[in-house]
């Protein structure tokens, strides 16, 4: 489900900053969503007004000329999508938002835990606690097969003010309200 959220993750940045027009999408191709994910996001940009910059990373060599790319084309913000490989990448892609003063939207709390602007994800404390529970059936005798899988049920939209200061922007105050934590 995490990555069927990158809309919601790009609404809620455009809410923040209503006067974006470019943003840059930071995703790797490939995965079990193939190429979807892309197609996903130029949907809900039209629907939003929003141009994407498609910005594709393989491999460790591509950051340097995703982040040229996102510059050279004047991208106003930036998104990134789920997954293990961007997020390893997690202190080059916080510091390559900062220092062009990019608001971005993560996809992960760590993200903005870490010094970034804002995220969008399923609480992991509540997975956590989920986790318990089917465990607990488990080893109270349910065969893992008879428990149905379950969608995460709880999300958190978090926002940092100490990043936003530092990059110069002020997220609109209806969108801050909204957020089920605010760092200061």
């Amino acid at each position: 489900m995490a990555p069927d959220l990158d809309g919601k993750r790009l609404e809620l940045l455009k809410e923040a900053f209503p006067k974006v027009a470019r943003v840059a999408f930071l995703w790797r191709p490939g995965g079990a969503r193939g190429n979807r994910i892309l197609t996903d996001m130029e949907a809900a940009a039209k629907a939003l007004g929003v141009k994407l910059l498609s910005l594709e990373v393989r491999s460790l060599d591509d950051f340097a000329s995703a982040f040229a790319r996102a510059k050279r084309d004047g991208a106003q913000a930036l998104i990134t999508s789920t997954g293990p490989f961007i997020n390893t990448q997690s202190r080059q892609v916080l510091d390559f938002a900062a220092k062009n003063r990019l608001p971005a939207m993560y996809p992960y709390s760590e993200f903005v835990e870490a010094g970034g602007l804002m995220s969008y994800a399923a609480n992991n404390a509540d997975l956590f606690r989920r986790a318990a529970d089917f465990v607990d059936k488990i080893l109270k005798g349910t065969k893992p097969a008879d428990i149905p899988v379950e969608q995460p049920m709880k999300f958190e939209f978090i926002v940092n003010l100490i990043a936003a200061k530092q990059i110069g922007v002020t997220v609109e105050p209806n969108v801050l309200v909204r957020a089920d934590k605010v760092i200061r």
